[in-house]
């Protein structure tokens, strides 16, 4: 499980920065940011699940 949260809490800092940079313009950081916005949704939904169990 502390590994999952790490995961979720490192995706959302990447979501972060290249969302950021997509706002200034930079369409490849927004094809990024797109591409990790999927797996942390994957990752949030697997979290959902771990904590119900716990």
């Amino acid at each position: 499980m502390k590994d999952l949260v790490s995961k979720i809490i490192a995706l959302s800092e990447e979501f972060r920065v290249n969302a950021e940079k997509n706002v200034t313009g930079n369409k490849a950081a927004g094809v990024r940011a797109r591409k990790i916005s999927l797996e942390l949704g994957e990752r949030l939904k697997e979290y959902r699940k771990e904590s119900v169990k716990a």
